[in-house]
C-alpha cells in the first residue's frame, strides 16, 4: 500500500496521492553505463518511484553529451510537461544544457510550473533559467551521478531527504535561518550567464559560488566579472564554496587565497563576504532551494 504523498511537496496539483514521482535525465553529459545502478535501492528508501531515462546513456551529438540537442531537449520536456512527474532531477553536469534553452523554454505546460528541478554545476545554466521564468522550484544540489562517491550515499540523501521530508539537514548550513533567498551558482556558469537575458534577478539574494579545476588567476577573473556585474549588484552577501585546482602544470603561485580574492571583489560590490560555504564538486556539497527563506524550526 502507498503511502500519501508528504504534505512538504503535495500541492494539490502534481497527480494524486501515493509516491512521489523522481525522473533522472541528463541535459547535458552522458553517464556511464551503470553508474547509477546503486541508486533506485537508496530512493526506495524514501518510497519514491525513481523513472531513470534511457537518455541519460546516450551518445552521439558531438562532444560527450547524452545524445544530441534535441534528444536531450525532448526527454527534458517529457518530464518537465508530465503533472504525474514531482521532480526532475538532472543526472550530471559536463556542459551543454544551455544549448537546449531555444528547444525547451517555448513548450513548457503548466505542469513544469509545479515541480522541483535538482542539479548543480553546468545545471546552474537550467537552474539559473528556470527561475529567471518562474517555472518551478530549481535547487542546487548533489545529482545522481554522486551515487558513486565514496560516501555511503550521503550525497544523493541529501537531495532525497530535501524533496520528499523536508528534511533541513541536508542544506547549506548557512542558509537556514538567515531571513534571506539564497542562490547558488558554479562560478563559470554565472560568469557566462551575466549579461544575458537569462540571469535570474538574485536582488537581496545570499549568493554562493563554487569552482572546481581553474587556476585562481581565472578565478579572480571571474569574480571581476561578477563583481563589476550590473545584474547583481543587489545581492545581500557572498559566500565562497568548494575551489579546486588543476594538476600542477608549472603555474606560479596568484599570491591569493580564494577568501582572500572573494574578500576583495566583495568590497567592490560593497556586500559582506560571510565566508566559506558547504557547496561544490565534492562530497560536502549540500542542497541550496532557489529563493526559499528557510527558518531553524
Amino acid at each position: 500500500m502507498r503511502r500519501a504523498i508528504p504534505a512538504f511537496w503535495d500541492d494539490g496539483k502534481n497527480g494524486t496521492a501515493g509516491q512521489m514521482k523522481i525522473a533522472v535525465m541528463a541535459p547535458a553529459n552522458r553517464v556511464e553505463e551503470h553508474s547509477l545502478d546503486a541508486l533506485p535501492t537508496i530512493a526506495a528508501d524514501y518510497d519514491v518511484e525513481l523513472v531513470i531515462d534511457p537518455q541519460c546513456y546516450a551518445s552521439g551529438g558531438g562532444h560527450t553529451w547524452a545524445g544530441p540537442d534535441q534528444l536531450r531537449a525532448d526527454t527534458f520536456l517529457k518530464y518537465a510537461n508530465d503533472p504525474s512527474v514531482h521532480a526532475v532531477w538532472f543526472a550530471r553536469g559536463g556542459y551543454g544544457s544551455n544549448r537546449l534553452f531555444p528547444l525547451i523554454f517555448p513548450h513548457l505546460e503548466d505542469a513544469a510550473k509545479r515541480k522541483s528541478y535538482v542539479g548543480y554545476s553546468d545545471m546552474g545554466f537550467m537552474l539559473g533559467a528556470l527561475y529567471a521564468r518562474k517555472v518551478g522550484k530549481p535547487i542546487h544540489g548533489p545529482m545522481p551521478i554522486d551515487v558513486t562517491r565514496n560516501d555511503n550515499g550521503a550525497s544523493v540523501r541529501r537531495t532525497l531527504g530535501w524533496l520528499v521530508h523536508g528534511d533541513k539537514a541536508g542544506l547549506e548550513p548557512g542558509i537556514v535561518g538567515s531571513g534571506r533567498p539564497a542562490a547558488a551558482f558554479n562560478l563559470s556558469i554565472l560568469d557566462a550567464m551575466i549579461g544575458t537575458y537569462w540571469l535570474p534577478d538574485l536582488t537581496d539574494h545570499d549568493l554562493l559560488v563554487e569552482e572546481v579545476s581553474e587556476h585562481l588567476y581565472r578565478v579572480d577573473r571571474m569574480m571581476f566579472h561578477v563583481a563589476n556585474a550590473t545584474q547583481l549588484s543587489g545581492i545581500a552577501s557572498l559566500r565562497l564554496g568548494s575551489i579546486t585546482l588543476p594538476p600542477a602544470d608549472g603555474q606560479a603561485d596568484f599570491g591569493h587565497t580564494p577568501d582572500q580574492i572573494a574578500w576583495d571583489w566583495s568590497k567592490i560590490m560593497k556586500v559582506l563576504y560571510e565566508g566559506r560555504a558547504l557547496i561544490g564538486h565534492d562530497s560536502n556539497n549540500h542542497v541550496v532551494p532557489f529563493g526559499q527563506i528557510i527558518a531553524r524550526t
